[in-house]
């Protein structure tokens, strides 16, 4: 018998742990006695230079390594953006050898900490043979509370399974012994390009590419154009750039002949600080301004560097358009915001989403069609006696994306979620871009929603960019998530995610908030699919910004298409959209469900989804997808322009379900008269169907009316029964359900822990007659005195006229139907 020799080994991939060392990855477990030999051009590294790496670094590859007594040890690290905190957490092993789910609470599988190589790590050590007689096994971590730990992008080893869920794969012929660390003499610049190869053999070259080092560099010094004492100072950060180039002209007529000017690199401990800096003697305020920026980088020129591309400063205050220039802002001749509003606390907010323009574009006000494109237009409509949202009675809105975004034109409908650049506000809702006029407007936009008694939460989307990725032009390898064969990543369905975790990204984050904070006086933030921003950066953009603003509010869309961290945002400051409420009620309101589900809604979906009562952002509609309506309408093709009479009626439940829940309530604009976008699922460039059309609130004005009513119900006296700061006791809440039935009661303060006053509340979603069995006890403690407040049509004032529902123990509720009740002793 012949036996076949094994082909030789293959160099796979390389990469920097710091810069004089770093890892060669070959394609199996390396078995000779004898060192391999690799150079990397004129840098060779002697053999006594190169040593095997089956420890840390194969834990933070694969997630597992071989030692050298031949136990395997599983190893998640808990630096670069872990969001595991050991003290809190418990953490297990699972995967095809252990049942997966079956780990989660057996001792013999919990990950203990230790320390590998100066890093603090879980890991757990046990007999390999278990794990690699069969091949193809995949493993995961998994916490005590069932939260599964993503791998990470960039992982080698990463498999998906039919329904897309990543996991890490177990290869017997990878062990961490395909792994040797070298060092070399000179520090390696980070702006050449470095690619390793066999020293005694020919074969290919592969690229060295930054390792998480990189990712952690970083500079404190002021970034942007930063005018002060008689000159303009430019300063970019662009760790990998061979050249920065600066462009400046006073009149966009002849840009084209625009003066350039050489940055200097600013240098840092070994060269690395990757800043660059030009100085001019002159207050440049209003001038425009761009950057040109060459380099070659580690991935053989595939990086986007391109000296022929005008890039817009990250840190432009204001821009004349997405793809630039920027313009030279003095901060000393902008006006100061309105210190004098009174952000509410986050339990009495009242929140609708809107839309720039969806609000502006039909509003019964003096306004031109350029006005009504943007900030002017709001302000004047906001300003209004008629202003629609004063009346519904909303304490907060959530105004859709303000930071420049991706529309070609001026004209050009975008719901705004490709974002050019974080600082300045959106191009196209400024009268005079060029003029920088939106930073003004922009704060008296905010002004008057002040002066209405309205907090400004603006919705912000860091988690990609739009077109042309003005980033990716200063260093992609930095600034974006890449897989382990340097694609980038889509967790955001837009062609690429930002990567938070570096240093300079979440500095970025970080600093574009307190701008909009000290400059335009926002209250708080609506992050985009916070969970590609990562649990790790969202509490340190937390800390950062309560520093400048105690009650800023802080809301997360907790998911992405990768996954979902409402779960483990639990221990933070940041509330959530909540979308299993969503979902919900969207079915409850035909039937569906049952009361305790529902029941766990109305508390405020605690503990797993929500540990503090405002931490759920309760809603049934925003602007993504169909609206509510559209949802639920009884008409065929999901086309709610004609809602029938059960349609208004599911309507009148969803709000008075939504007003009785614990947690903070969202509406979309317009969703209080029936707003329809004829069935529609993705509107975001459709202006025509998202502009608010205002007859229809006159049109359906006793909807209008009932979710104004329970507003001022909910943000009154007796809506403190529902708005809680903390968590009630186990008594407060009393519920009254049957088996296999949706309709519930409720009763409020059932313990009286928060005075004599009593709500009961309740309602029948299904098309027949309920008798919901609450007691005498209930019906009865205090004869008489149960007052209905609201029904499912109306709210019932003092000498108002006409029937009210008696309380009773059997509790009668009509079909598709509520009931609100008050006991004030």
């Amino acid at each position: 018998m012949i036996r076949m020799a094994a082909p030789p080994h293959r160099i796979v991939r390389a990469w920097l742990e710091s810069l004089t060392s770093g890892i060669i990855e070959l394609d199996r477990d390396w078995t000779s006695r004898a060192v391999p030999r690799f150079t990397l051009g004129w840098q060779c590294p002697a053999p006594g230079a190169l040593r095997p790496a089956p420890g840390l670094p194969a834990g933070r590859a694969y997630g597992y390594y071989l030692n050298d007594q031949g136990a395997i040890s599983f190893v998640l690290p808990l630096e670069h953006g872990c969001e595991i905190n050991p003290e809190r957490d418990k953490v297990y092993l699972a995967g095809d050898f252990n049942g997966w789910q079956e780990a989660v609470g057996a001792r013999e599988w919990q990950l203990q900490p230790a320390t590998l190589e100066g890093e603090r790590v879980l890991r757990w050590t046990g007999d390999a043979a278990r794990f690699l007689a069969i091949p193809g096994q995949r493993f995961k971590f998994v916490t005590g509370e069932h939260q599964w730990l993503r791998p990470p992008d960039d992982a080698p080893n990463v498999v998906r399974d039919p329904a897309g869920n990543a996991n890490r794969l177990l290869d017997p012929a990878r062990t961490g012994w395909h792994l040797w660390r070298f060092t070399v003499g000179q520090p390696l610049n980070l702006a050449e390009s470095w690619m390793v190869a066999w020293a005694d053999r020919a074969g290919e070259k592969v690229p060295v590419v930054p390792g998480d080092f990189y990712y952690e560099l970083r500079t404190d010094l002021p970034l942007g154009a930063i005018v002060r004492k008689g000159e303009t100072v430019f300063r970019l950060f662009a760790p990998r750039a061979r050249t920065v180039t600066l462009f400046i002209c006073r009149d966009l007529a002849v840009i084209a002949s625009a003066r350039h000017f050489a940055l200097e690199r600013r240098e840092g401990v070994d060269g690395a600080s990757g800043v660059w800096e030009c100085a001019l003697d002159q207050d440049l305020h209003g001038w425009f301004y761009w950057y040109a920026i060459d380099g070659l980088g580690f991935d053989g020129g595939v990086n986007g560097f391109d000296p022929a591309r005008r890039v817009l400063d990250p840190y432009a205050l204001a821009t004349v358009a997405r793809d630039g220039p920027g313009i030279v802002v003095n901060r000393g001749r902008l006006d100061a915001p309105d210190r004098t509003f009174k952000t509410p606390a986050w339990q009495d907010l009242v929140i609708v989403e809107a839309h720039v323009r969806d609000l502006a574009a039909q509003a019964p006000v003096r306004a031109t069609p350029e006005e009504r494109r943007g900030f002017t237009g709001l302000r004047k409509w906001v300003e209004s006696a008629e202003f629609y949202l004063h009346h519904l009675g909303a304490n907060a809105v959530e105004l859709q994306p303000l930071h420049e975004f991706d529309n070609v034109t001026a004209e050009e409908y975008h719901w705004g979620y490709m974002t050019n650049n974080f600082f300045a506000p959106e191009s196209s809702y400024a009268l005079a871009p060029e003029a920088m006029s939106g930073l003004k407007e922009l704060q008296e936009l905010v002004a008057a929603f002040h002066r209405r008694g309205m907090a400004v939460i603006v919705d912000v989307v860091f988690n990609h960019v739009g077109v042309p990725e003005h980033l990716m032009a200063i260093d992609r390898k930095y600034y974006f998530e890449q897989d382990a064969a340097g694609a980038l990543t889509n967790g955001s369905g837009c062609g690429n995610d930002l990567r938070a975790r570096s240093a300079m990204a979440r500095r970025l984050i970080i600093d574009s908030c307190r701008h909009y904070i000290e400059t335009f006086g926002v209250d708080g933030f609506r992050f985009d699919l916070a969970e590609l921003i990562g649990i790790d950066v969202l509490r340190e953009i937390e800390t950062a910004l309560k520093q400048v603003k105690p009650d800023v509010i802080l809301i997360a869309e907790p998911w992405s298409f990768r996954g979902h961290i409402a779960g483990a945002l639990r221990n933070t400051g940041w509330a959530s959209w909540n979308d299993g409420y969503r979902d919900f009620l969207r079915g409850y309101v035909h039937g569906h469900g049952d009361g305790e589900r529902l029941a766990y809604f109305l508390r405020g979906s605690p503990w797993y989804f929500a540990k503090w009562p405002a931490q759920t952002v309760n809603y049934t509609e925003s602007h993504d997808d169909r609206t509510w309506l559209d949802v639920i309408t009884e008409n065929p093709n999901f086309d709610g322009l004609v809602p029938t009479p059960n349609d208004r009626r599911r309507t009148h439940l969803m709000a008075a379900v939504l007003f009785m829940s614990v947690g903070i309530p969202m509406l979309a604009a317009g969703q209080d008269f029936l707003r329809t976008k004829r069935g529609v699922t993705n509107t975001y460039q459709r202006g025509d169907l998202n502009a608010l059309d205002y007859r229809r609130l006159y049109r359906f004005l006793s909807t209008h009316s009932y979710f104004a009513d329970w507003i001022a119900f909910r943000r009154g006296a007796l809506g403190r029964l529902v708005r809680h700061w903390a968590r009630p006791g186990e008594g407060f809440f009393r519920f009254f359900t049957m088996p296999g039935s949706p309709v519930l009661a409720a009763l409020y303060n059932a313990d009286r822990s928060q005075g004599p006053a009593r709500l009961l509340f309740a309602i029948n979603p299904t098309l027949a007659d309920a008798m919901i069995p609450i007691g005498a006890e209930v019906a009865e403690a205090h004869p008489g005195r149960w007052e209905q407040l609201a029904d499912h049509d109306r709210f019932l004032f003092p000498g108002g006229h006409g029937a009210s529902l008696p309380v009773e123990p059997e509790l009668f509720v009509p079909p598709l139907g509520c009931g609100l009740w008050v006991s004030r002793e």
